[in-house]
């Protein structure tokens, strides 16, 4: 129902990995049912079926880019929409059996993502070790709890779930690395505009009109709407056809955001609205949105609409 805060959380599993890590950031979800899922299509499917209230689901990386898979799963099915995003650094640690020290090191379970992601801290500090790939951080950390490896590489969060003890912190190659995960929803009323909110929008254009591309660009710009990001992905149909995904800044309840949306609407083949959400940041702190260039703010648009208003009610002044 519209308005009444989710209870039952699904996101993409298993246990003890950076989405459930993302996922216990949400007040709501640390007090709710969290279940781990097999696959997004999985966890979007169980938001769809009724199953569950809200699903969260990886949505980009900073070193690997987009999550394809979650692309793909929106724009197909009955439509979910994005209620808010987490942020979270991507740190992976080192982690054992308390008993064991980093000389003993031999094997080390890990997720081939992660593996790769730390290729050069291990190649400086543990050369000789085998490399195990399992399923997830997750499953990697159970392997050494359970001592069929030596070590994991591992999220913060199964450290202390698995009984383990952290030998290593930060060993990514790319400290600053970070994931963008989306929480999702049925359709319902947006939340409320912060003054620091993306809207994200899937669209089609018209493949039979020249510069059509531009002209979805063009509606944002013209009205001061700051695209912030733009992915392409294939729609299925044949080479050349594309549906592209765009994250802009503003909310859908604001007056310029309102007025580009009508605009794609009327050009594009289709638009499907992904949802109005606060901005996160890493850490908790967002970055500073960027300011509409003046006569494009959303005060400059209502005296527009109440100065057109006087004029067709014949008051001139």
């Amino acid at each position: 129902m519209p308005g009444v805060p989710p209870t039952r959380f699904v996101y993409l599993g298993p246990e003890s990995t950076f989405a459930e890590q993302a996922l216990l950031t949400i007040p709501a979800a640390e007090r709710g049912i969290r279940t781990p899922a097999r696959s997004v299509p999985e966890a979007l499917e169980s938001v769809r079926h009724g199953d569950a209230d809200a699903a969260l689901v990886p949505w980009e990386n900073s070193i690997g880019g987009a999550v394809g898979v979650t692309f793909d799963e929106l724009v197909d099915g009955e439509p979910l929409v994005i209620t808010r995003e987490v942020v979270i650094p991507v740190e992976f640690v080192l982690a054992a059996r308390p008993s064991t020290t980093l000389a003993g090191i031999r094997s080390i379970a890990a997720h081939p993502q992660a593996s790769t992601q730390c290729r050069a801290w291990l190649r400086a500090y543990l050369p000789d070790a085998i490399v195990v790939d399992v399923l997830s951080n997750g499953a990697a950390a159970a392997g050494a709890s359970a001592g069929e490896y030596d070590a994991a590489i591992c999220a913060p969060i199964a450290i202390q779930r698995f009984g383990l003890h952290q030998l290593a912190d930060k060993i990514s190659d790319h400290p600053d690395a970070a994931t963008r995960f989306v929480l999702l929803s049925r359709p319902g009323p947006p939340p409320e505009p912060t003054g620091n909110d993306v809207t994200s929008l899937a669209v089609w254009i018209s493949h039979d009109r020249v510069g059509a591309l531009l002209a979805v660009l063009t509606e944002l710009a013209v009205r001061g709407v700051n695209l912030t990001r733009i992915e392409s992905r294939p729609t299925g149909e044949r080479l050349g056809r594309y549906v592209f995904f765009l994250d802009c800044t503003g909310h859908v309840a604001e007056g310029r955001v309102g007025e580009a949306l009508q605009g794609l609407r009327r050009i594009c083949a289709a638009v499907r609205f992904l949802g109005s959400y606060p901005r996160a940041g890493l850490g908790g702190t967002p970055e500073q949105p960027v300011p509409p260039p003046p006569g494009l703010s959303d005060p400059d648009y209502a005296d527009a609409a109440a100065w057109l208003g006087r004029l067709r009610r014949g008051e001139l002044s």
